[in-house]
């Protein structure tokens, strides 16, 4: 919130809501109290009334724009008389700083015989960092190869609702990033509603053609406890679609192109595209804040074409807080 003058309770799309809150320095609450002022009651002065009571302090125009940044030199170069090693000051000029400005205090600084000084003008840092090499676009289509799967994989438990029945989603995660899911109902996987993390483990006989996924979890007393037959006790056609999704998890296609790929998958049964959604909503939580969604789509809200980002697994867009989830 913008206001002047006035504290704002200000809740957007998504639900959430901000205070604004004036936060004083101990030193300045330590001046109040000396001076007969109680801190709890001005910090609820307007804005007026503070600015007055600021310019009557020890503090006023002491910030970095505020202060006069030759004398702030030249007090360098004064106190510096009494220090035996290194003594240096930074100064922090506006972004419209003139050149005669910065010659004047770099001046001023070798005239007070300063040992070091620097300054930055605001916005002079951007790009410093930046590499200027142009990336060699990729002529050659290029195969990717899956990380190899350890035995166990740490897992999160997801869960949701497909056509009024209770799902429940398993998350392999590797390095923390989603590398394979399980999906089915809820009491074809008996799990405490409780537990929300474990493990997905990796079993193959050496008999036995396929391999065998369980699934452990620590109980409410640190015991660990297996449930074996994660991978059969699914219905096979989510299963299966299952796999596939895991299979381009693995080889690391972006989570944000994933989802969209899930999203334009068109099922002719009702059940498989509200499992297809549970599915969505679950590898989004994944996204990382401020991930930019991948396709053209413009904001429902205010059509911008560049301002819909992922935030907290939904579509938020950053120019007018418009919100979407699911």
């Amino acid at each position: 919130p913008n206001d002047k003058n006035v504290n704002v309770t200000f809740v957007d799309e998504i639900g959430d809501s901000w205070e604004e809150y004036n936060v004083f320095h101990p030193k300045f609450v330590e001046w109040l109290t000396i001076n007969g002022y109680d801190p709890e009651k001005v910090v609820n002065f307007d804005d007026d009334r503070l600015s007055t009571l600021i310019e009557n302090s020890p503090y006023y125009k002491a910030t970095s724009n505020d202060i006069d940044w030759v004398s702030k030199v030249k007090m360098q170069g004064e106190i510096q008389k009494w220090v035996d090693h290194s003594i240096s000051v930074t100064v922090n000029l506006p972004k419209d700083a003139t050149e005669d400005l910065v010659s004047k205090v770099y001046l001023t600084a070798w005239e007070s015989g300063c040992k070091g000084m620097t300054i930055y003008r605001d916005g002079s840092r951007s790009g410093v960092l930046v590499s200027n090499e142009k990336k060699e676009e990729v002529s050659e289509f290029q195969e990717t190869k899956a990380p190899p799967r350890p035995q166990k994989l740490e897992a999160d438990v997801v869960r949701f609702q497909n056509d009024y029945e209770k799902w429940i989603g398993v998350i392999g995660l590797l390095d923390g990033k989603p590398y394979e899911v399980f999906t089915g109902k809820a009491d074809g996987f008996y799990l405490p509603s409780w537990v929300q993390k474990g493990w997905v483990i990796r079993n193959k006989e050496e008999n036995e053609k396929r391999a065998r996924y369980d699934f452990q979890f620590l109980d409410k007393e640190g015991y660990k406890i297996t449930i074996e037959g994660l991978s059969r006790s699914f219905n096979k056609e989510y299963w299966n679609y299952a796999k596939l999704i895991s299979g381009i998890l693995r080889h690391g296609m972006p989570l944000p192109f994933l989802v969209n790929l899930i999203e334009n998958l068109t099922f002719d049964n009702e059940s498989i595209t509200t499992w297809k959604n549970g599915v969505i909503r679950s590898l989004k939580r994944y996204i990382p804040d401020g991930t930019t969604v991948n396709t053209k789509q413009e904001c429902p809200q205010c059509k911008e074409k560049d301002g819909l980002i992922y935030k907290e697994g939904c579509l938020t867009c950053k120019h007018c807080g418009y919100s979407k989830c699911g």
